[in-house]
């Protein structure tokens, strides 16, 4: 179980990296939605990958889940929900008063605006 945990992490990391590394707005906001998604999966197995375990302590019970690992990846989800709604409306905005949502643009200078007219 931990190898298939640690592929999904690499693969999500991979995606993600990729992603962000494109020229293009929408990609890299879907890259970093893959990151945050690794980070997340990465914090919930950082309290061991216990299956049947109880959540909480008990009397009589010797193997437990951890439950701070999934306070901070609910905490995690929520935080990653606004700020991916904050790029979203950032990246909108641009792509609405340009007409282009290439990551990596150049502004217009004079001379290259005379060149073009």
């Amino acid at each position: 179980m931990e190898l298939l945990v640690a592929s999904a992490i690499g693969i999500l990391t991979a995606g993600g990296l990729y992603l962000v590394l494109r020229l293009r707005t929408f990609p890299v906001i879907l890259g970093i939605s893959l990151l945050t998604y690794a980070v997340n999966v990465f914090l919930f197995s950082s309290g061991r990958l216990t299956v049947g375990s109880a959540p909480v302590l008990r009397d009589g019970v010797t193997t437990y889940a951890d439950p701070l690992p999934q306070a901070l990846v609910l905490t995690a989800i929520v935080i990653s929900f606004g700020m991916t709604a904050v790029v979203v409306m950032i990246g909108l905005g641009a792509f609405l008063g340009s007409d282009d949502d290439h990551v990596d643009d150049q502004p217009d200078t004079d001379d290259q605006a005379e060149d073009t007219v």
